[in-house]
C-alpha cells in the first residue's frame, strides 16, 4: 500500500481554497433553508470533489454528453449537495438559485441526485453501494467499447481511453454489493476505475465502531487493488495537494482498479457539529452554520455568498472543458480518419440504430416442437450476436441454465487470465455468484453509452436483484434481465428455487416490462420487440426482464401480435368451426398458455366457443389503445379465467366479477414439474372446470342457461 504521495504538481491558489469553503458554506446554507438533508459530508468532502471537477476530470460542463468524457459517479448520494455545488461552480447549468431550492418540488436539485433530471448527473444514487457497481459497470463498458472500436491502440492512446471517477462512503462500502462489485472489478483488472472512500468514521447511529471494525483497505487489497491511503491536513482538512497526487498516481496503474482512502472529519470546520453524527442527516442550525462561516472568514448574516470572483475563477471549467474537448476531437477526427468502417459503426450504435437486417437472422420454431422458451433464448441471442456487436452480457454463473453465452470462445476477462476464451475484449461476462452487483453493473453498462446489455439469472434471484432494478426502472434504462427456471415447472429443486410471487412482485415496478412468452416463437419476437425498444425512435428507455421456462412448452405459429403485449392466439369458434363469440376467455401467460390451449379444446368440444389470450407483457398490453385492448379482451363476455402458475394479483383487474384466477397462492415443493403442475390444478382439466364456474357466474346468457 502507498501512503506517501509524491511532490504535486497542483496549482492551488487562494481562490481554489475560497471556491471550496464556498461550496462547504453553500451546502450549509441549502440544508438549513430547507430545513432536512445531509450537509456534513457535502462540506468535508468539498476539497476532493473540487479536486476532481476543476483539477483532474476531462469534462466539458457545456456538453456534459461528450463521449470522451471522464465519468463521475457520487456513490454516497445522500450528500448530494457534494455534487450539486461542483455543477453549479463548473457551470454545468445549475445556478445559485436551484441551490436556494434544495429538495423542494420542481427543483433541478432533489433530496438524491436523479440521472435525467439534473445535468451532469451520471446516474441516480442514494440506496449505499449501487454507485460503487454502476461505476464497476462503467468501468467495464468503457473497456468493451473500445475494444469494438479501437482494440489495437496503445494505453492511453485511443480516443475511447477515460477514466471512471467514484466517491463512496462508509455505508456504501458496508453493503453487500459493493464488496461483490469490488471483487469484480479487482478481478477484471479496470484500470479505469479510481474509488475516493470517504474514511469520516461516522454513520447514522454514531462512530463506525458500533459496526465495523475490519482493515477496509487491507480488504481492498486483497480484491487485487491499487491502494493508497492520504493523510488529511494538520487540521483535519482533506489535503488538496495529497488527493491530487493519489489520483495521479492511480491514472498511473492500468492493468488494477484504485482505491483512496481519505481520512476526513464529517461537517468541518463546524465548531461544534464536526465528527459528530448528527451532522450527518440533520441541518446544523443558524448558531452552527454562523460560527462555521465566522471559521472559514465569510459574512454569518449573508446566506448563499458567493462571490464574483470565485464563480468567475470556477467557470474557467468552461473553457477548459472547450479545449480538452478540442484536443480530443482532433485524436478522435485521427481515427475515424483511419478506421472509416469502425467509425460508420460508431456512428449508428451513437446513433441508437440497429444494422440493417438484424431482423433476419432471427430463428423462426418450427410449430409443434417442444422448445423450452430458455433455449429459444439462448439461439436467439446467439443469431443476434452475429450481428449486433453492441450487444454482449452474461450470467450470474449460470449460463448454462440461463443460455445466456452469446459467443463461448470469447469471454470478457483480463488478458493475463488463464482460461482460453480470455480476451478483455470479450463478449460474454462471467459476473459471477453476484446477483445484486450484476444488474447494478449492467445499469453502470447502459448509462456507460454505445454498448446494449443482458443478464441473467433465475427468476427466483431477482430478489438479490431488485433494488438495482427499481433504479434501472427509475432511470428509464435500456437493460435486459433473462430470469429463467420461471415457475414450479424447474421441479425437484422445490419451493426455495421456485418463484411463486415474483412475476407479480417485478410487475408492481413502475416502468419495468416483464415478458413471459409462451413459446419459443414469442421468445424471439420479444427479443425483437425488447431491442427495437433500445432504438432512440422509442424516446425513453425502459428495463425488461424475460420469464423463462426450464421445461419444453409446445411451439405455435409466429404471431405478431405477441409484440403488442396480448393478443388472440386461438379464436372462438362456432359449431361449424368458424370464428364466432367467444363465450369464454381464456387469458395465461408462459408455460401456462398451452394448459389454456388444452381447456379450450375441452370446451370447444362441449360446444362453449372459447378464446384464449396469451399475455406475454401486461405492461406492453396496457401501452396499447383501448380499441385494441377492448378487442382483444371483449368488455361484453364476463366469464374470463386468467392462468399463471403464481400469485394471482396481477390478474383481478383482467378477470372481473364473473372471472376467475388459477394461480398459485403457496410456495411449492420438491417434486417433477410435472407432477407439480397437476397436484396445483395447472392441468387443462381443471382450466376447464374453472372456465364452467365463470360462466355459471355469468347471468343471461345461453352457456350458463345451458
Amino acid at each position: 500500500m502507498s501512503t506517501k504521495p509524491t511532490t504535486t504538481d497542483l496549482e492551488w491558489t487562494e481562490l481554489d481554497q475560497r471556491a471550496v469553503d464556498t461550496a462547504r458554506v453553500l451546502a450549509a446554507d441549502a440544508v438549513q433553508k430547507v430545513g432536512n438533508g445531509h450537509p456534513g459530508t457535502a462540506m468535508s468532502l468539498a476539497p476532493a470533489a473540487y479536486t476532481l471537477f476543476q483539477k483532474v476530470m476531462r469534462h466539458d460542463p457545456s456538453d456534459a454528453d461528450w463521449v470522451g468524457r471522464d465519468r463521475f459517479v457520487l456513490s454516497a448520494g445522500h450528500s448530494s449537495l457534494t455534487l450539486y455545488t461542483q455543477l453549479y461552480l463548473a457551470g454545468f447549468g445549475l445556478e445559485l438559485d436551484d441551490l436556494k431550492a434544495f429538495r423542494t418540488w420542481g427543483s433541478k436539485t432533489p433530496g438524491h441526485p436523479e440521472y435525467g433530471h439534473t445535468t451532469g448527473v451520471e446516474t441516480t444514487t442514494g440506496p449505499l453501494g449501487q454507485g460503487v457497481a454502476n461505476a464497476v459497470g462503467m468501468a467495464m463498458a468503457a473497456r468493451y467499447e473500445r475494444g469494438l472500436f479501437d482494440p489495437e491502440a496503445a494505453p492511453g492512446e485511443s480516443p475511447f481511453d477515460h477514466f471512471i471517477y467514484c466517491i463512496a462512503g462508509d455505508g456504501c462500502l458496508q453493503e453487500g454489493i459493493s464488496a461483490e462489485a469490488s471483487s469484480m472489478a479487482g478481478h477484471q483488472k479496470l484500470g479505469n476505475l479510481v474509488l475516493l472512500w470517504d474514511d469520516n468514521h461516522i454513520s447514522i447511529e454514531g462512530d463506525t465502531e458500533t459496526a465495523v471494525s475490519e482493515d477496509t483497505v487491507k480488504r481492498y487489497e486483497a480484491y487485487g487493488w491499487h491502494v493508497q491511503r492520504v493523510a488529511p491536513k494538520p487540521d483535519g482538512d482533506l489535503d488538496p495537494n495529497a488527493l491530487y497526487d493519489a489520483i495521479e498516481e492511480a491514472k498511473k496503474v492500468t492493468d488494477r482498479p484504485s482505491f483512496i482512502a481519505m481520512r476526513s472529519i464529517i461537517a468541518w470546520p463546524a465548531p461544534n457539529a464536526q465528527n459528530t453524527e448528527a451532522a450527518h442527516g440533520s441541518a446544523l442550525g443558524d448558531d452552527e452554520v454562523a460560527a462555521t462561516k465566522r471559521v472559514l472568514g465569510f459574512d454569518p448574516e449573508q446566506t448563499f455568498e458567493v462571490t464574483d470572483e470565485v464563480i468567475g475563477h470556477t467557470r474557467g471549467a468552461l473553457e477548459r472543458g472547450k479545449q480538452a474537448r478540442a484536443e480530443w476531437e482532433k485524436s478522435f477526427q485521427k481515427w475515424r480518419s483511419d478506421n472509416a468502417e469502425r467509425a460508420a459503426e460508431f456512428d449508428r450504435v451513437a446513433a441508437g440504430e440497429l444494422p440493417k437486417g438484424w431482423e433476419d437472422t432471427l430463428p423462426v420454431f418450427e410449430p409443434g416442437k417442444a422448445v423450452a422458451t430458455r433455449a429459444a433464448s439462448g439461439k436467439v441471442l446467439q443469431a443476434l450476436g452475429a450481428v449486433v456487436p453492441e450487444l454482449w452480457g452474461g450470467s450470474a454463473d449460470l449460463a448454462g441454465s440461463n443460455n445466456t453465452t452469446i459467443d463461448k470462445t470469447s469471454s470478457f476477462l483480463p488478458a493475463d487470465n488463464p482460461l482460453p476464451e480470455a480476451n478483455p475484449y470479450g463478449r460474454t461476462i462471467h459476473f459471477g455468484i453476484r446477483e445484486h452487483s450484476m444488474a447494478a453493473e449492467m445499469n453502470g453498462i447502459a448509462l456507460h453509452g454505445n454498448t446494449r446489455i443482458y443478464g441473467g439469472t433465475f427468476l427466483v434471484f431477482s430478489d438479490y436483484m431488485r433494488n438495482a432494478v427499481r433504479l434501472s426502472a427509475l432511470m428509464h434504462l435500456p437493460v435486459t434481465y433473462v430470469w429463467t427456471h420461471d415457475s414450479i415447472g424447474l421441479g425437484e429443486d422445490g419451493p426455495t428455487h421456485q418463484p411463486v410471487e415474483h412475476l407479480a412482485s417485478l410487475r408492481a415496478i413502475p416502468g419495468l416490462n416483464v415478458v413471459r412468452p409462451a413459446d419459443a416463437n414469442e421468445t424471439a419476437i420479444a427479443w425483437r420487440e425488447i431491442l427495437k425498444r433500445w432504438t432512440k425512435e422509442f424516446g425513453k428507455g425502459a428495463p425488461h426482464g424475460l420469464a423463462l421456462t426450464r421445461q419444453g412448452v409446445p411451439s405455435y405459429e409466429p404471431n405478431e401480435d405477441a409484440a403488442r403485449g396480448g393478443y388472440v392466439l386461438f379464436e372462438a369458434e362456432g359449431p361449424s368451426g368458424q370464428s364466432t363469440q367467444p363465450q369464454v376467455v381464456l387469458i395465461a401467460t408462459g408455460s401456462e398458455v398451452h394448459i389454456a390451449v388444452g381447456a379450450r379444446e375441452q370446451l370447444q368440444a362441449a360446444g362453449v366457443p372459447t378464446r384464449v389470450v396469451s399475455m406475454p407483457s401486461v405492461e406492453w398490453f396496457e401501452e396499447q389503445d383501448q380499441g385494441y385492448r377492448d378487442s382483444v379482451l371483449p368488455p361484453a363476455v364476463k366469464a374470463r379465467v386468467a392462468v399463471e402458475a403464481g400469485i394471482g394479483l396481477t390478474w383481478h383487474k383482467y378477470v372481473g366479477d364473473a372471472g376467475r384466477i388459477v394461480s398459485l397462492e403457496h410456495f411449492g415443493a420438491s417434486a417433477d414439474g410435472k407432477v407439480l403442475f397437476k397436484e396445483y390444478g395447472f392441468t387443462a382439466e381443471n382450466v376447464a372446470s374453472v372456465a364452467r364456474e365463470a360462466l355459471d357466474a355469468t347471468t343471461g346468457t345461453a352457456a350458463a342457461q345451458g
